[in-house]
């Protein structure tokens, strides 16, 4: 498994939250922690910004994808908006977690609860190239359901 340098600053609101961790040898994603100053509520289908407490440092050539973790799905409903979110190689400033509660029961965050996962991922970027028509496919324009269920 390859491994990354990730530089991790500690903001003032996050000084006694755990910083990202991976919770088993063998996991993709590092719990991100709420760095909240009071416990949020969030009803049945409300959004609500959460602080981290945390800025990274995303090495160039990597983004940090953040992803709703999956027990927290299952037994509340809670999900991210923009999942997976991106967090680009020059962004300097704290990790907001955008959750939303997608249950039927009011969710309550408390401060040093494992919120969301990062994943560090690998990125290539394109170079885009105007054309008159495209290399034709079996696919086609085949779109949304074309194949079936």
């Amino acid at each position: 498994m390859a491994k990354v340098s990730l530089p991790i600053k500690r903001l003032a609101h996050g000084k006694d939250i755990p910083l990202p961790k991976y919770m088993s040898a063998g996991a993709a994603g590092m719990d991100l922690y709420a760095a909240c100053d009071k416990p949020i509520e969030l009803e049945p289908m409300e959004i609500a910004l959460i602080p981290t407490g945390i800025s990274i440092a995303v090495p160039e050539g990597y983004e940090a994808q953040i992803r709703p973790r999956s027990g927290l799905a299952s037994k509340h409903g809670l999900s991210l908006v923009n999942s997976p979110g991106t967090i680009d190689a020059d962004y300097r400033g704290e990790i907001k977690l955008i959750l939303i509660n997608m249950g039927e029961k009011k969710v309550t965050i408390e401060k040093g609860q494992r919120a969301a996962q990062m994943v560090i991922c690998p990125i290539v970027q394109a170079v885009t190239v105007e054309v008159d028509s495209l290399e034709k496919t079996a696919r086609g324009h085949g779109g949304f359901g074309h194949t079936g269920k």
